[in-house]
């Protein structure tokens, strides 16, 4: 199972780097494509309440940053 995630930068917002950074701590990797990060939930398939909990960690990184993101999981 792994999640996807696309972000939209704002010109007035955090410069993309520390976005990356952010992310990469808390486990994403960078990727090419139709996304611009991923998270490898490895072999254990996660829970509806594993991704909404990870969805507002996701959320609280990305506050204050001025940046829109969207979350796929397959």
């Amino acid at each position: 199972m792994k999640t996807y995630l696309t972000i939209m930068f704002n010109s007035e917002g955090a410069p993309p780097s520390e976005i990356k950074n952010q992310l990469m701590n808390m486990g994403f990797k960078a990727t090419k494509g139709n996304y611009d990060f991923v998270y490898d939930w490895g072999k254990d398939a996660a829970s509806v309440d594993d991704l909404v909990f990870f969805a507002d960690k996701v959320h609280a990184a990305l506050k204050n940053n001025k940046v829109y993101f969207t979350i796929e999981t397959i």
